[in-house]
């Protein structure tokens, strides 16, 4: 594929530690990705696959809180001012926190939208609300599950991002990018919203597939792989791994 691809980095805040999660930020820039997407760590998980769900606990079994997710984001903002930090939360974290009190903190941050995958556009506590009050973007999520009048109605929204779970089930599990895929697509995006498709994308030929279609090919799991099997032999081996993995991605190859 010729020209880069935009790719959004999923990052679990805080994995496995501090300095681990700047290094591999740090090497997902130097490998070219155009935004960030941080997770909160959250115990109970409904759309993560086992490498997410592990970070999460592990991060959150050494005292991780949500305050130190907006540090992170923070950090980021500071660090690549170029490349914007999407953060993604669990329902419990936003609601627990006050919905107009989590908003006004990313705000904050310099945090760009809010993904959070377990309060349906319709019934989003006031989510939405409060992220325009605070100039973020609400980022509803599609899933191809979903009835064709549910999505109809989700697209004709036109809200800035829609993110696009381009399978049901759980992230992880590498997806196959095929007719039906792409048709999801198209529906999801058909008010206007640029499309932000992942789950399960692990490779670049996937995401070359993909890149057509979206404005963003989205990965997590790949990169908390990357990251976790470089961990032992310290900072630099995660910065040098995961910088590969998002070329990858960018390079489509």
């Amino acid at each position: 594929m010729s020209g880069k691809i935009t790719v959004m980095a999923h990052l679990v805040a805080g994995y496995p530690d501090d300095g681990a999660a700047r290094a591999a930020a740090r090497g997902l820039a130097d490998g070219g990705v155009s935004y960030f997407e941080v997770q909160f760590p959250f115990s109970d998980p409904s759309a993560d696959g086992k490498a997410i769900q592990t970070a999460c606990a592990e991060t959150l079994a050494r005292g991780f809180r949500v305050a130190d997710g907006f540090a992170f984001a923070q950090w980021l903002r500071s660090e690549f001012p170029g490349i914007p930090v999407f953060a993604m939360s669990y329902a419990n974290l936003v609601y627990r926190s006050g919905v107009d009190s989590f908003a006004e903190r990313a705000a904050d941050a310099g945090i760009s939208a809010l993904i959070v995958p377990d309060l349906p556009f319709d019934a989003d506590e006031g989510l939405e609300a409060a992220c325009r009050a605070r100039g973020l973007s609400s980022v509803p999520v599609a899933a191809p599950s979903m009835p064709k009048g549910r999505i109809e109605a989700l697209a004709a929204l036109g809200r800035p991002y829609v993110y696009a779970a381009l399978r049901a089930g759980i992230t992880g599990k590498e997806t196959a990018v095929d007719g039906s895929t792409i048709d999801f697509i198209t529906a999801v995006g058909s008010g206007g919203s640029k499309v932000l498709g992942g789950f399960g994308i692990r490779g670049g030929a996937q995401a070359a597939i993909l890149a057509p279609h979206v404005h963003a090919v989205v990965a997590g799991s790949v990169f908390v792989d990357a990251i976790a099997e470089a961990y032992p032999r310290g900072e630099a081996a995660i910065r040098q791994a995961t910088a590969e993995k998002a070329r990858v991605l960018t390079e489509g190859r």
